[in-house]
């Protein structure tokens, strides 16, 4: 593939999302190519910052950080324009769009020479409510940028189903290109000193399942098993909700709070991590755990199933913290099954979910949608 210039497009810049485009962009510099990156400036943490600066340098065509929010607003319109204006003046081949706002920023914007138009909505927007007029103004919109789009890449094939079934099937080309992991991250993490039972990392948000985390545990403490204790690592709008909850159930001795950080360090804050999502695509963080052959309880929901395969019997139902209790009450006094289940999932993480395979997949699909946008403009000279 010769070298091509790359603009991606986001809002905020945290999570598993921000995870999936600084290993993109990493993998396309390294492969020659030219990058670039636009993001929200209203958004992000220590770890956002740390990882953007370490980005910087290497990005040829710039980094450019802008007031972008959730919902729509009429600064968008200066957001729009902006893109635009990166678009024409790095002479993007390639402009891809994250999230349901970046993916309409990259869709709409003036490029002003023919580009391929990419767009991974990465789980998010999709998997919510879309009953409230909100949610329905976002299924319409969707619907309209639709025929704006070349390539629409999906992180699993969840999500690809739930696209198809919520919006409608892209004229565009499509592709599920799971995400994957480095072969560093399969080096295996050591226990804290101060480390408790559990270990959650993600953002601290209703999607998530944190409640439901901190109802089983107090189950776990109400029916007399010994006393588990966790670690919550993460920042988000439901932060507050949830510290009230542990102190409503009595349970501040046993539940701690953690700002965000990166996936490792959290790791050694706990011996089991448990992602009780209610909803998913395919988290970075369960393939990271599993990468690093750390005992892991999880939800069958999304694309976490694609993960586990065959192992996927181990998974548990979201929102059910009796299930859930049950589950962390056999880790603790009978760890072998969930060791069992560590190991063979990380090898087959390690044979599927290779961070290289992402990059090549998105970069094939860039160049297959450049060759069909390239196709109308030679039928025309050749008529000619």
């Amino acid at each position: 593939m010769p070298p091509r210039n790359i603009l991606h497009v986001l809002r905020s810049p945290v999570g598993g999302l921000f995870r999936h485009v600084a290993d993109l962009v990493r993998g396309q510099i390294a492969r020659g190519h030219r990058v670039g990156i636009v993001a929200d400036s209203l958004t992000g943490d220590r770890v956002t910052q740390a990882m953007l600066d370490d980005l910087a340098p290497q990005l040829a065509l710039g980094l450019s950080r802008i007031p972008i929010e959730r919902s729509f607003r009429p600064r968008d319109l200066a957001g729009f324009w902006h893109v635009s204006q990166r678009v024409r003046a790095t002479q993007a081949d390639v402009v891809h769009g994250h999230g349901a706002k970046g993916g309409a920023f990259a869709r709409l914007a003036f490029a002003g020479k023919p580009a391929v138009r990419a767009y991974t909505p990465h789980g998010g927007s999709l998997l919510l409510d879309h009953t409230t007029l909100s949610g329905k103004a976002y299924l319409a919109l969707e619907r309209i940028l639709m025929t704006r789009g070349d390539l629409f890449l999906f992180e699993s094939a969840f999500s690809a189903a739930v696209f198809n079934a919520k919006i409608g099937r892209p004229a565009g080309l499509t592709r599920v290109v799971h995400n994957g992991v480095s072969a560093a991250e399969f080096e295996p993490v050591a226990l804290a000193s101060d480390a408790t039972d559990l270990v959650f990392l993600g953002e601290l948000r209703a999607v998530k399942g944190i409640d439901v985390l901190i109802d089983a545990i107090a189950l776990l403490h109400s029916n007399g098993a010994p006393p588990v204790t966790a670690t919550l690592v993460g920042g988000g709008p439901s932060e507050a909700e949830l510290r009230a909850q542990v102190e409503s159930l009595g349970l501040t001795s046993a539940i701690r709070f953690m700002s965000p950080m990166r996936a490792r360090a959290a790791m050694a804050l706990g011996r089991v991590m448990v992602i009780p999502s209610r909803a998913e695509s395919l988290p970075y963080v369960v393939l990271e755990t599993a990468a690093a052959g750390k005992p892991l309880i999880t939800t069958n929901v999304g694309g976490i199933p694609e993960i586990y395969g065959a192992l996927s019997p181990a998974l548990i139902p979201p929102g059910d913290a009796a299930q859930l209790a049950k589950a962390i009450a056999a880790a603790m006094c009978e760890p072998a099954a969930i060791n069992d289940t560590a190991r063979r999932l990380r090898t087959q993480v390690a044979t599927s979910f290779s961070v290289e395979t992402m990059v090549d997949g998105v970069l094939a699909g860039y160049e297959q949608a450049l060759a069909r946008l390239a196709a109308p403009r030679a039928g025309i000279v050749a008529r000619a």
